[in-house]
């Protein structure tokens, strides 16, 4: 009984993870990896976004699915558990690079 209940947790968790949304095609400009000092974002087109933040205390990582944008801001998260970042200044060019401003810090965005 004790492994049934597990592999159905597992399966539930699974079927949260799946639960997000592909990026709109008026934010398209926010998929791609953006690094900074202390910061790296990863917005895959599927909606799998990737967060790590350097802090005193050692590195945060957040993965989850895309939830949406408000306005410039974008969600990730599964079911009550979200959380929001904050884009003060969305993808732009600067001088041939793209950059955008999330929680306080400039990201460039990575070449492939």
């Amino acid at each position: 009984m004790r492994h049934f209940t597990i592999v159905m947790l597992l399966l539930t968790i699974l079927g949260l993870v799946g639960c997000g949304q592909a990026v709109p095609a008026d934010k398209q400009a926010y998929v791609g990896e953006w690094q900074s000092q202390g910061m790296a974002v990863n917005i895959s087109a599927g909606g799998n976004v990737v967060v790590v933040k350097e802090g005193a205390n050692g590195n945060t990582r957040v993965e989850a699915p895309l939830q949406g944008f408000s306005g410039n801001d974008f969600t990730i998260g599964l079911g009550p558990m979200k959380t929001t970042y904050k884009v003060s200044a969305p993808p732009h060019q600067d001088n041939g690079e793209w950059k955008m401003t999330v929680d306080g810090k400039e990201l460039t965005r990575v070449q492939e």
